[in-house]
């Protein structure tokens, strides 16, 4: 049997390529939409793709199996448990086998037995795997997907804060303390593989090891201490963090299939001169670093760097507006690879940023306040302090004339701030807060950036309060 882990670090995104080297055949659990590198791996192995498995309808990222079911002709074994609108609606592809509990198929000599693990989902499966190839008879691990994480479970409330499921969470959070105690019944030697580590908003305090085993789960992993249901849902629903805006797009997406990239529009370069044909309402993403964009940037563009893109931009961007992109030539592969594994389409320009820089369009600042500037200003009444923090930051310590919107639902609240007085925006490091700025901006408003974050207020003696 052969194992190869792969991790998409801007997704924290764990998937799998499960090889038989003895019939040559391979199955990839949860694979992301790009392909290419499990077609690379299973040719270096010298191994076929001939299936694909899922978990579950995954809500933070657009699965590969659509493509892998196209390009290589990989057999989809999905779940087929669940209730009717939460179930695959993939009738476009002949090559699916729907799977439920105690059901099984093999990868050559390597059996997979399925078991129904609901509680972060309705339709949420677990793969158990033995290994026939080595004459074993008992299970050498268990592919959990999103049910446990290392250190952590799946959080049960999606349905209910993503897809408007009214009272889910509750029915999941019970559902979970069943799957639960069933894994506990697991061998403690069984190796465990998840499908996210830490910071996926799939779970909360999630490890960042790439795997575990049950043994030591059932021992150290707080949420699989309860022997009490009713303690058990209190614990898993509190103090989640919040659900990303894009999950309930993504959701859709996946139960349906993606488009497959090769369907999708190519991007256009577009030189500076060109610039009329972008329209202004047209939303515009500078993935360039922080302090290039703070010195100067194309007016109406919002910066999501490179390296936080596969954070924010699903939540901060129009799914059904075109985008462009500006930035350096050189990431203009990275950004597009992130943003389409966010479902993000129609991309529809690239402009590089030194060439307009050159052309002299880049004629806007994001403008920079200390803590002491902020305080003074907001005493005068002059400025209004908004702090974009997750709400359990917000809650262990924030100004006292702060207000709080979370940066991933602030899209949604823009007509909930003041239009004729200046914003500041503060965040735990000038990160987050300097984002959000960058949207402020490109939707009119008059906007600082506080600098150093909410350690940087603290440090220089500013009154904090706490709302625990």
């Amino acid at each position: 049997m052969l194992l190869k882990y792969f991790y998409d670090q801007s997704l924290a995104h764990a998937s799998y390529m499960l090889g038989c080297q003895s019939s040559g055949e391979a199955l990839i659990i949860d694979p992301s939409r790009n392909i290419t590198p499990y077609l690379e791996a299973a040719q270096a192995a010298g191994l076929q793709i001939v299936a694909a498995a899922e978990t579950h309808i995954h809500a933070d990222f657009v699965s590969g199996s659509c493509e892998l079911a196209e390009q290589v002709g990989a057999m989809l074994h999905l779940s087929n448990a669940g209730p009717t609108e939460w179930k695959y609606d993939i009738g476009h592809l002949q090559n699916i086998n729907l799977v439920t509990d105690g059901d099984t198929f093999h990868i050559g000599n390597i059996q997979l037995e399925i078991i129904h693990t609901p509680g972060h989902t309705p339709e949420s499966i677990s793969l158990l795997v033995t290994d026939h190839g080595g004459g074993a008879t008992a299970p050498i691990g268990i592919f959990t997907g999103d049910f446990v994480f290392v250190g952590s479970m799946g959080r049960p409330d999606l349905l209910e804060t993503a897809a408007g499921f009214v009272g889910s969470a509750k029915e999941g959070a019970r559902d979970l303390f069943h799957a639960a105690e069933r894994f506990k019944q697991l061998p403690d030697y069984l190796q465990v593989w998840p499908a996210h580590g830490a910071g996926s908003a799939c779970g909360k305090n999630l490890g960042a090891i790439q795997s575990t085993t049950v043994g030591y789960e059932k021992r150290f992993n707080p949420s699989l201490q309860f022997d009490d249901e009713t303690s058990f849902v209190q614990h898993i629903l509190a103090d989640q963090p919040e659900t990303p805006r894009y999950f309930g797009h993504m959701k859709r997406v996946n139960q349906r299939g993606a488009r497959l990239l090769r369907d999708l529009h190519p991007i256009r370069v577009l030189q500076p001169q060109e610039m009329a044909a972008v329209s202004q309402a047209q939303p515009m993403i500078d993935i360039r670093p922080l302090a290039d964009f703070e010195r100067a940037h194309l007016p109406g563009s919002m910066n999501i760097p490179l390296a936080d893109l596969g954070q924010w931009a699903g939540s901060l961007i129009d799914y059904e507006s075109p985008l462009t992109i500006i930035g350096s030539t050189n990431d203009l592969v990275s950004s597009v690879s992130i943003l389409r594994a966010l479902g993000v389409d129609l991309i529809e320009y690239h402009i590089n940023a030194v060439a307009l820089e050159r052309e002299g369009l880049m004629t806007e600042k994001l403008m920079n306040g200390t803590p002491e500037s902020v305080a003074s200003e907001i005493q005068q009444g002059s400025s209004w302090l908004l702090d974009v923090r997750s709400l359990g930051e917000w809650h262990h310590g924030h100004a006292p004339q702060a207000h709080h919107h979370f940066l991933g639902d602030l899209k949604d609240k823009l007509s909930q701030l003041p239009t004729k007085t200046q914003i500041i925006t503060q965040c735990m490091s000038g990160k987050r807060s300097a984002i959000a700025a960058s949207l402020l901006q490109a939707s009119g408003f008059n906007v600082i950036n506080m600098t150093g974050g909410f350690p940087a207020w603290k440090k220089s003696g500013l009154t904090v309060v706490r709302s625990l």
